[in-house]
């Protein structure tokens, strides 16, 4: 009789597995803006910014634009002030000004305009970067929420943030093919009241 209880949890993960295989939803292709935030960075020398666009591309989605704008609070709210105003961008990924010096304001530009803060998507990302550069990481204020229905992304400037920020954590959740569950799946209720 013992040879029931295995033989039945079997049987349901392979039902759970069948229901998940005749679900396969078909890949949205998004549209996202990259905003590098630097007071020395250019397009020559934008490391974060330009892996960031490799990798969106190389995930099948559009890059709308992307901009280099300086640690100035007001200015870094008025680039992505137009861009959750604008039905092409879907996404915002910014890289830079998530640290603590007297310039990086990204954080206080960015939560002003959050309709919701995703607190989780700051937490697993510190606790990601937390195996591949120790304490450090409790210097950055990573935050992602949703604006006016866009999705919004803030990663520390350096290359190798934006590579575990994406290829970690952004990449499968804007995926609409990721199970359980998604961001991109969402998108349509975004904006419910």
């Amino acid at each position: 009789m013992n040879w029931l209880k295995p033989l039945s949890i079997d049987i349901l993960v392979l039902q759970r597995e069948a229901i998940n295989m005749s679900e396969v939803k078909q890949f949205l292709a998004l549209g996202i803006a990259v905003l590098t935030v630097s007071d020395t960075r250019n397009e020559d020398n934008d490391t974060s910014g330009q892996t960031l666009v490799q990798r969106l591309k190389e995930a099948g989605h559009q890059l709308v634009e992307k901009r280099i704008v300086a640690d100035d609070i007001y200015k870094i709210r008025a680039v992505v002030s137009h861009w959750i105003a604008e039905p092409a961008v879907q996404v915002i990924i910014t890289t830079g000004g998530t640290g603590v010096t007297g310039r990086d304001g990204t954080p206080e530009a960015i939560k002003p305009l959050f309709d919701k803060l995703l607190e989780g998507f700051g937490e697993t990302f510190r606790a990601i970067s937390f195996q591949e550069i120790g304490t450090s990481t409790m210097q950055s204020r990573a935050i992602a929420g949703v604006a006016n229905g866009t999705y919004i992304f803030c990663l520390p400037g350096s290359s190798g943030a934006c590579r575990t920020g994406w290829d970690n954590l952004i990449k499968d959740q804007l995926d609409s093919r990721t199970r359980p569950c998604n961001l991109a799946e969402l998108m349509p209720r975004l904006m419910e009241k």
